[in-house]
């Protein structure tokens, strides 16, 4: 087992932690492009097959916040390589031929991974300081978002060659090196306590998010103004504001909470956090877009009528821009200052979605467009640790940069199922396409005019 760290980290050490957040954006997106498959092969509906992709979003959503709470002092290792485990072994079992029941159980247990990203944030501050800790930083927040734009495309062309069992396989064993590289190059954390769980408060946000994603989620299947989707979704609203008056008020009492809500909204930190929710929405709306565009068979006025292959490859330029945005945002940074980052990320992922609303009758001006969110999404998400990380505690990083995460998984879904939501509303013709990008491309710029107004955005890396 490795000794503790030291401040300077390795290149193998960096090289583990990009294969944590890279897989675990991997495995992330495993399921996405292949749910109407999983429903003709398991003959059910396309609403069940739909869990496939929503229990993983839930199971991060949830588990983030408890994991970074947890993950702290010497249990950041342990944590992290159980965290691991749990992710392979949901991976081997969406594999087995077991049926529906088997292949959601497994995809909710690969939604762990989802929290791993920030653990791995951690770590980095553990091994890295100054200018050569904003780079790591900023390669792994572009990495984490980069990689779900890359398992889109890789677990189509596996499925298509090797069966949907195949595409989990192939993941497995990606899983399972990682694994292996972990405990093989993860360093042991500083000594330390570890910080106490606040039961209260995880059941409360756990529960919370579970209602309102599982509204958000199956709105369109329940009615939006149905019972079972108002009940949960406000119920799970109910839970969230429960939440927030017990982390205000349990400081006061003596009692650990799981997330400082006054660290979230330090200047410096809420300016990430608030495009965080804005970018994450209208991210996942614009995969969802062209997902629909590639798909469509032009009867609705819009369509490109290309195969499951063409919608996962149209992701690639989205993942590519997004690793060239990475040196971007770290230039920008040294010579002008991180606090144009958020507002000039949002500004460029706004214009990719009015690009895509506006020109959509080829592949190529779709392919386009998605290389334009990639530099927008890739310049917005790098710059969120190198903006947070300065600002918190040494001890805080790990709760910081997990409730950033959290907020960006409530984004994903909402997103996700906004965008299907507002294609029905505005009307499922070419001109609700249109609307829809338009309204996406307007939430971004919304939140980068107010990232613009935060004072407290304005570390310059030197």
């Amino acid at each position: 087992m490795p000794s503790a760290t030291t401040t300077e980290g390795t290149r193998v050490q960096f090289a583990t932690l990009a294969a944590v957040t890279v897989l675990t954006g991997i495995v992330s997106s495993l399921g996405a492009p292949l749910v109407p498959t999983v429903a003709r092969e398991q003959d059910v509906s396309l609403a069940t097959a739909q869990w496939m992709l929503t229990a993983t979003l839930l199971a991060g959503a949830v588990v983030t916040p408890v994991l970074g709470r947890l993950a702290t002092g010497r249990l950041r290792r342990p944590v992290l390589l159980a965290g691991l485990v749990a992710v392979l072994c949901g991976a081997l079992l969406t594999a087995l031929p077991l049926g529906i029941g088997t292949m959601i159980a497994g995809r909710t247990l690969q939604g762990v991974g989802m929290a791993l990203a920030p653990l791995a944030f951690a770590v980095a501050r553990d091994l890295w300081s100054g200018q050569e800790l904003l780079a790591k930083l900023a390669a792994l927040s572009v990495a984490s978002v980069s990689s779900a734009g890359l398992g889109y495309p890789a677990s189509a062309l596996v499925a298509e060659h090797f069966g949907i069992g195949g595409a989990y396989v192939f993941g497995s064993i990606l899983i399972g090196a990682t694994t292996l590289l972990a405990f093989r190059h993860l360093p042991a954390s500083r000594d330390g306590e570890p910080q106490p769980i606040d039961v209260v408060g995880a059941l409360l946000l756990c529960t919370g998010t579970l209602g309102f994603l599982l509204a958000v989620s199956q709105g369109e299947r329940w009615g939006w103004a149905e019972l079972p989707t108002l009940a949960t979704g406000l119920g799970g609203v109910v839970l969230l504001v429960a939440w927030i008056r017990w982390s205000i008020i349990a400081p006061r009492r003596g009692r650990p909470v799981l997330v400082d809500l006054h660290l979230a909204v330090r200047p410096g930190v809420r300016a990430p956090n608030l495009v965080t929710v804005a970018v994450g929405v209208s991210l996942y709306g614009l995969f969802t877009l062209v997902v629909v565009l590639v798909q469509a068979d032009g009867s609705h006025g819009f369509g490109l009528h290309a195969g499951l292959a063409a919608s996962g490859l149209v992701l690639v330029p989205y993942a590519i821009a997004g690793i060239v945005s990475n040196r971007i945002a770290l230039l920008a940074a040294r010579r002008i200052g991180t606090r144009p980052l958020l507002p000039a990320g949002c500004l460029v992922f706004g214009t990719a979605l009015v690009m895509l609303t506006c020109w959509h009758d080829t592949l190529g001006q779709a392919l386009l467009a998605m290389a334009v969110g990639g530099l927008g999404g890739g310049l917005t998400f790098s710059s969120m640790a190198i903006l947070i990380v300065p600002n918190v505690d040494t001890a805080e990083t790990g709760s910081a940069m997990a409730f950033n995460q959290l907020l960006r998984y409530l984004g994903f879904s909402v997103g996700s199922a906004l965008a299907v939501a507002l294609l029905q509303v505005y009307g499922g013709d070419a001109a609700a396409f249109r609307a829809t990008g338009l309204t996406m491309a307007a939430i971004c710029v919304v939140a980068g005019a107010l990232a613009s107004l935060d004072r407290g955005a304005t570390a310059r890396a030197t």
